[in-house]
């Protein structure tokens, strides 16, 4: 298999992920997934390598030290540890509270706002094509391997998450001129919802503004807006400060 793994492609069955923090999460979390770990023979940590060795044999996966491999793959020269994981799409919980990122381009704001979404309890995100690839590497290890503890379903478009997942559900889109402003609205208590994101440069489409709950985060005007990650951490803290 090592002569045949090639670097990340959108298009290939499985992804990596870079570093030894997400590679564990991806052990313990998705271990059905792993094919193989590979080490570098430089890595300094004694204590990490124990680690990922111990999780390896509890989870019956093969690890192995091959420096061309690691450094074939690797794009940070301080990165020693490899995990190689078949790409899985995970679908949607009904009963359970959603992000819906629609066109989100930069892999870091995304990465991050699926770290935030888990640290806040919440496990299902909706990503709306086209749009970053969340199984790229980069996406992963700013996630911090969160990924691998969350739910990701790719949709089309919007009305056919809409179709899917929006009955019953409070549908929350984050524009500039919202009908109402998140440091002022009082969340209810017991409703599924789903908060909408749109695309860093260009937001979401006008028409989101004419949802009965559209929201705008309020702000000075010493700024243009904010980053999409950062508002995402706003409102998934409001959202999720007093559910029980």
């Amino acid at each position: 298999m090592a002569q045949n793994i090639k670097k990340y492609q959108k298009k290939a069955e499985y992804s990596y992920t870079l570093g030894a923090f997400p590679t564990m999460e991806l052990l313990q979390n998705r271990p059905e997934l792993v094919r193989m770990v590979y080490l570098h023979s430089q890595m300094d940590s004694p204590e990490l390598k124990e680690k990922l060795e111990e999780l390896c044999k509890a989870k019956r996966i093969r690890l192995t030290v091959s420096d061309k491999t690691v450094e074939k793959l690797r794009d940070k020269e301080n990165c020693f540890c490899i995990g190689l994981f078949d790409k899985q799409e995970g679908v949607l919980a009904r009963d359970q509270d959603h992000i819906v990122l629609v066109n989100p381009s930069d892999m870091g704001n995304v990465g991050t706002i699926l770290r935030t979404a888990l640290g806040f309890g919440l496990h299902d995100i909706a990503i709306i094509e086209p749009a970053a690839d969340v199984f790229n590497p980069k996406v992963i290890r700013s996630s911090m391997g969160a990924l691998f503890h969350q739910r990701v379903q790719s949709f089309e478009s919007f009305a056919e998450y809409e179709k899917a997942y929006g009955k019953g559900r409070l549908l929350y889109p984050f524009v500039l001129h919202g009908h109402h402003v998140l440091q002022e609205l009082s969340v209810p208590r017991g409703e599924r919802f789903a908060l909408i994101f749109g695309n860093e440069a260009t937001g979401l489409p006008k028409e989101f503004e004419a949802f009965e709950h559209s929201v705008t985060i309020r702000q000075s005007d010493e700024v243009d807006s904010f980053n999409l990650s950062m508002a995402a951490g706003m409102a998934i803290y409001e959202f999720t400060r007093f559910q029980s």
